[in-house]
């Protein structure tokens, strides 16, 4: 069976790349920018690192940025009636997961209106035509949203989210600058980094991997385990690994799959609004657990690439147990809780396996699994 593999048609990568940005538009013919970030981005001087290149050049855009945490179908839909008023002809999505998704989802929509209801995105759509043309600059260092064909909104309505995976969506150019990335907070880089982590273990692991996502996860797993506990302490060397390994991750997973680990953290971020990045850190290890007897023995590379001590003489069993045991620990060691104690409540239990079962990212996971054994893994974490 054939493997394909979709990336942007150009990405740039280290301090400075945001200088790329103006050139980009021009060379593409575009007139006005629509740049999607959230108000926090904008309030502390990082979406001004873009807009002051567009001032410069006197380049017009417009700004939207009414965008929560976990985008929802109204948020898409004011974006995309802000879009039409705008005039925009193109979109830089500043920001992490959620303005990188907005985006995403605008620039379908005004493409593709017939999909204006957003609820019909889900899944594989049958988009005709590719979103705006769009920049993504990522402000974070986990979802990896510039480079994937994934977006994920929440349905407050129903309390899920739903995933959409669509070639149409993904961002023509990435611009992943480490300086857009120095001004987060130890829990966010934490969190975010965890959620990078988390990208590259399950692609690595899931049904659909292959030989040239296998070599994209590996390497993301070993920058990562090298450089996340650097950036959580802000260091320049961390920064500018963790900005690489998890653009590298996302170049796997968004062509070969996730597992249950995303699919169980979905609930719990559109039920309690958990940061996504915590809800997957602490879901990891049960999910590591759970899929033991489908994949272990592709575990002892994850360790390696982790530089577990001594793994290359233990037993396929000890190597999974000590690669479980290095990722709890570096887990840990960015401040990430241990369990969900304090967020997840039992009556919540049945409809959070549920949803999860039915989640786009669960067939991927390498082992079978059935809604009951998905509510015993939530259940052990309380």
């Amino acid at each position: 069976m054939a493997s394909r593999i979709v990336l942007n048609t150009v990405s740039y990568h280290g301090h400075g790349a945001v200088e790329n940005i103006v050139p980009e538009l021009q060379k593409h013919g575009c007139k006005k920018a629509f740049v999607t970030s959230d108000a926090d981005l904008i309030k502390f001087g990082v979406t001004q690192k873009v807009t002051a290149l567009l001032d410069k050049a006197g380049f017009a855009y417009t700004v939207f940025s009414d965008i929560k945490p976990n985008p929802t179908i109204e948020n898409v839909q004011s974006g995309v009636a802000a879009f039409k008023a705008a005039g925009a002809d193109c979109i830089i999505a500043i920001g992490g997961g959620s303005s990188m998704d907005t985006a995403k989802a605008i620039g379908i929509i005004a493409e593709n209106p017939e999909f204006a209801d957003v609820r019909s995105l889900e899944g594989v759509a049958p988009t005709k035509k590719h979103a705006v043309f769009t920049i993504a600059v990522p402000t974070t260092a986990g979802t990896a949203a510039e480079v994937t064909i994934n977006y994920v909104i929440t349905d407050v309505e129903k309390k899920r989210k739903f995933v959409c995976v669509d070639t149409n969506d993904i961002p023509e150019v990435a611009v992943v600058d480490p300086d857009m990335m120095s001004s987060m907070p130890k829990g966010l880089t934490a969190a975010t980094g965890m959620d990078a982590l988390t990208h590259a273990i399950e692609g690595y692991i899931t049904k659909g991997a292959c030989t040239i996502s296998d070599m994209f996860h590996l390497e993301a797993i070993r920058l990562i385990a090298a450089n996340l506990r650097g950036a959580v302490r802000n260091t320049p060397e961390g920064r500018e690994g963790m900005a690489l390994g998890q653009y590298i991750a996302g170049m796997g997973f968004s062509n070969v799959g996730l597992g249950i680990v995303h699919s169980m953290a979905h609930g719990l971020s559109a039920l309690y609004d958990t940061p996504h990045g915590v809800a997957c850190a602490i879901l990891l290890p049960v999910g590591l657990e759970y899929n033991k007897p489908a994949a272990y023995k592709r575990y002892r590379a994850i360790g390696k690439a982790m530089d577990v001590e001594g793994i290359d003489a233990m037993t396929d069993e000890a190597a999974a147990d000590a690669t479980i045991a290095a990722v709890r620990k570096l887990s840990a060691d960015v401040g990430i809780p241990a369990d969900l104690k304090g967020i997840l409540k039992e009556q919540d239990v049945q409809f959070l396996a549920e949803s999860a079962y039915a989640d786009a990212c669960r067939p991927g996971n390498p082992r079978d699994t059935n809604v009951e054994e998905i509510a015993a893994m939530y259940r052990s974490q309380m």
